[in-house]
């Protein structure tokens, strides 16, 4: 590891950590395996028993040679040097993922109530291995190319390879200015973050890859913000999030290399991204970059497919948004469909609804396609058209996958080439009579087959009311009691548990809707001395927890596993 002028600031660290070793903890989680006869890696109770590692970012590529923080166009970098800058007022601990904590980065819970911990994760500290960076890429913003983008208003903090093996990397979101900032402040708000932390939970509840969220810290420094782009702008708390995720690179990661012509740094990057996270390509292979494509391109149809099934719109899908690990990030102005409509937006600020909840498969073909443009100085001519032949089944990948999920939903087994068009017609039938996404399948799951024959729908079922206004339910009913006849070896009974296991339920949905800004209805209560409207999102959690069980009368795996996102800490 080559010397770097900055560690200094960080040795202080490492004397504690030393300290901490001699009064008996076991050595930090980062370390190698104990010999026989030491303790096994437990989680850490104290941050200074715990380390990160920027070195496998480092060392790989060239640094920003500039190591001022101004913003300004960089070249001939991945990352830039740049530390987070702390807030000016008191910070305050509003909640942490007890799951992520413990299980991903091997810490107690326990530690949260630390004020080493809370310097930590508000940027105030560096841990011990840590050299702070903010990433440099660039993108397609609806549809154009915008240049030179990065890491605006977040620093990765650091690597973690915890005791299963995995390698995640931390970034706090909100935590100031970069060389990346252009106009922005750096800082994020008490509103968006919320937004962060509880749907990265909830889709990682959801069985969707997704980023995952640490903590949430408030402070009381002001943030103005235009929430609706109208110019009315707001005094708002400053905020930030711990979140992790296997990579932050996206789709921009390259754009940027190829569009600047580094392309021997496009080469490096694109080889660390295959030896690092995808194993089952060989790194000789003269095809790894065709066999990374064909990879992504399957990947990014399956995520979108499963965004679909849950009625989940990102809201802002442009390429620097796009992860090259095919998981969901950067959660902006995202929502849930309520009533089903392919014309759902819910970004407010897209006025020519590009990212309408019905594109997001094509606008997904539309950033693969700059994928590959970032991708073709480096393939040869029979591999550009090899790509070329790739990206044009992506649309049968998405189509598969699609047709896959949905047939789960509605209780299908084996195969019927009549599939497709039950499903589209089913939800032709939703959109004409405006029936909620989520209760439509869900109560599907819940009515049985012979109430369903007789049309006899009980008045508890409001959604599939809704849908048997429609002149043609009758007839999509026969056909899908007549396709569920088809599968072997079933019963109603099985049919029902097996759709309500991919069967959110509408209130978690409609909360997270709520604090996605996209809703203005079913606003779950919160204890009124909370104040402001924003601080009482962080109580929709409870809210759902109380009110939600499942068929069994415990909670399901998405409700309690949230439940120990929240800590129950108000706001002052």
């Amino acid at each position: 590891m080559w010397w770097r002028p900055w560690l200094p600031a960080c040795l202080a660290w490492g004397c504690v950590a030393a300290l901490c070793g001699s009064r008996g903890l076991c050595p930090a989680p980062n370390a190698s395996s104990p010999e026989p006869g030491q303790c096994p890696r437990r989680r850490a109770a104290e941050l200074c028993a715990w380390a990160l590692s920027s070195d496998s970012l480092l060392d790989p590529f060239p640094v920003d040679v500039i190591k001022e923080n101004y913003v300004r166009n960089v070249r001939n970098c991945i990352f830039s040097v740049v530390y987070p800058t702390p807030f000016k007022s008191r910070v305050h601990l509003v909640a942490v993922s007890k799951e992520v904590i413990e299980n991903i980065l091997d810490l107690d819970i326990s530690v949260k109530g630390s004020s080493d911990f809370l310097e930590f994760i508000s940027g105030g500290k560096v841990i011990f291995g840590s050299v702070p960076l903010a990433h440099r890429y660039g993108g397609h913003q609806f549809g154009s190319w915008a240049g030179q983008l990065g890491d605006g208003r977040a620093h990765l903090i650091g690597v973690y390879t915890n005791r299963h093996g995995e390698r995640w990397e931390l970034q706090l979101k909100g935590s100031g200015k970069t060389p990346y900032s252009r106009n922005g402040d750096g800082r994020a708000v008490l509103r968006s973050s919320v937004r962060e932390f509880l749907c990265s939970e909830a889709m990682h509840y959801l069985g969707i890859p997704t980023s995952r969220a640490a903590s949430l810290v408030v402070s009381d420094d002001d943030v103005w913000r235009d929430q609706f782009y109208n110019g009315n702008i707001k005094k708002e708390r400053g905020a930030i999030v711990l979140r992790l995720a296997k990579s932050w690179f996206r789709i921009g990661s390259l754009e940027i290399l190829a569009h600047s012509g580094e392309l021997d740094l496009l080469r490096r990057l694109l080889d660390f991204i295959i030896q690092e996270h995808f194993p089952s390509i060989a790194k000789n292979d003269s095809n790894r970059y065709l066999e990374f494509f064909s990879t992504v391109v399957s990947e990014t149809a399956n995520l979108i497919s499963l965004w679909m099934s849950v009625g989940f719109a990102h809201g802002v899908c442009n390429t620097d948004n796009f992860s090259l690990l095919s998981i969901t990030i950067d959660y902006g102005p995202f929502g849930f469909m309520d009533s089903y409509d392919p014309n759902f937006v819910p970004n407010t600020s897209d006025d020519e609804r590009r990212y309408k909840i019905g594109n997001q498969a094509s606008v997904g073909l539309f950033n693969l396609s700059k994928l590959l443009q970032a991708l073709k100085p480096l393939l040869d001519p029979r591999q550009k058209q090899l790509a070329s032949q790739i990206l044009e089944g992506y649309g049968e990948h998405y189509h598969s996958r699609f047709t896959e999920l949905f047939k789960t939903k509605l209780g299908l087994l084996g195969e019927d080439e009549n599939d497709s068009y039950l499903i589209a017609f089913l939800l032709k039938i939703m959109e004409d009579t405006k029936a909620d996404f989520t209760m439509t399948f869900r109560e599907l799951s819940e009515i049985t087959a012979d109430q369903l024959k007789e049309l006899h729908i009980p008045e508890e079922f409001w959604a599939l009311q809704d849908l048997g206004k429609h002149k043609l339910f009758s007839e999509w009913v026969r056909m899908y009691l007549l396709r569920l006849h088809s599968n072997n070896g079933d019963s109603d009974a099985k049919r029902r548990i097996r759709m309500a296991s991919s069967a959110p339920r509408a209130g978690f949905t409609a909360a997270l809707s709520e604090a996605g800004g996209c809703r203005e209805s079913r606003v779950l209560p919160a204890p009124p001395s909370l104040g402001q409207a924003s601080q009482s999102q962080l109580f929709i959690l409870r809210e759902i927890q109380a009110s939600k069980k499942n068929d069994q009368g415990q909670s399901s795996s998405l409700q309690s596993g949230l439940m120990d996102q929240a800590t129950g800490t108000s706001l002052p």
